[in-house]
């Protein structure tokens, strides 16, 4: 079946990946540019508050990024300017855990379904039996965190952030002053993570658990090494600047079909309805979204709607997918 798909896929990259309706070539170049043009002026929605550094992040930074399953990456915009990439972070140590323990751990210990509720819902943990409910949501991604196989919180952190590198084919770092803010102001994760340990649906301890998750959500992109991460999804799980397996091949599936199901917060669907790609949105105003086999399509702007995704950044992302016909129900 893999072998299938992925000979489906190439015809379709070789016959109408390359070229538009009219038979001319896709110039990516002017695509992320027209996309950056014709929403940066877009002055809906507001930075992320609840972190107070967030406030801080100047609104009218705009980045658009497309990197090719090859690694072939086109930019217009603020693309080297570095954010937190906050939940964007939640399918990569979603990968972390499927690496270590296979997906039936996330499906046993976690779950993978959407929750129809934000994102850092309490009451969704009480309602739902499985209660951290999918690895996407706040109460999930902790518990991600909490499964990876660790001698200390410095070792489990490690983990992730070495993993993170290796996705984005380049050493990362946590910004400081991020993790201060949020570790200041964490009270609902602490929530979250006590609630889940009382459930038996937490697998370390809460409060190292937590600031490991802070750090994560810490960490520091931009538009380009974000772009790239996305890439090594679409390539199979190997990164192609670097040509270092970072997933196993059998994951990808699993990894996309979960980001398709809950990655857009309780907005996934009508982001699955007019993009139709599997992606995933942070409150530091990043988003990432993935086409199998062909690219990664990455936006940054930080003003966000009230679900707590970037408007600039869905806007230009479903431009280009629309523009290209790259919704996988095409």
């Amino acid at each position: 079946m893999k072998l299938m798909r992925h000979l489906a896929i190439a015809l379709l990259f070789i016959t109408s990946g390359q070229l538009l309706a009219d038979g001319h070539e896709i110039d990516y170049q002017a695509l992320v540019e027209n996309a950056h043009a014709k929403f940066k002026d877009v002055q809906d929605g507001n930075n992320a508050d609840y972190i107070p550094i967030l406030a801080e992040v100047d609104p009218e930074l705009f980045g658009v990024v497309i990197t090719l399953a090859d690694g072939t990456t086109y930019m217009a915009g603020d693309t080297d300017h570095s954010f937190s990439i906050q939940s964007v972070s939640k399918p990569f140590t979603m990968a972390l855990v499927m690496n270590e323990q296979g997906p039936q751990a996330i499906v046993d210990k976690i779950g993978v379904e959407p929750t129809g509720m934000p994102f850092n819902s309490i009451v969704a943990i009480e309602v739902n039996e499985q209660r951290s409910r999918n690895p996407l949501v706040n109460a999930g991604a902790i518990a991600s965190v909490s499964m990876l196989q660790a001698d200390s919180p410095e070792d489990r952190f490690q983990q992730i952030i070495d993993g993170f590198s290796a996705f984005a084919g380049e050493p990362l770092a946590v910004i400081n002053e991020v993790y201060v803010s949020e570790a200041e102001t964490n009270y609902r994760n602490r929530a979250i993570a006590d609630q889940l340990l009382s459930y038996g649906r937490l697998y370390a301890d809460p409060s190292e658990t937590v600031d490991v998750y802070t750090r994560q959500c810490s960490i520091g992109v931009n538009g380009r090494q974000l772009a790239m991460m996305g890439a090594t999804l679409a390539n199979d799980g190997v990164n192609p600047k670097t040509g270092q397996r970072v997933l196993n091949e059998n994951y990808v599936d699993e990894v996309l079909a979960v980001m398709l199901m809950a990655g857009f917060y309780d907005e996934v669907g009508i982001w699955a309805f007019k993009a139709g790609l599997p992606a995933k949105t942070g409150v530091g105003g990043g988003i990432v979204a993935v086409v199998p086999d062909r690219m990664s399509i990455v936006a940054f702007s930080p003003r966000l709607n009230e679900a707590g995704n970037s408007v600039r950044a869905l806007m230009a992302i479903e431009h280009i997918s629309n523009e290209l016909g790259l919704s996988l129900f095409r």
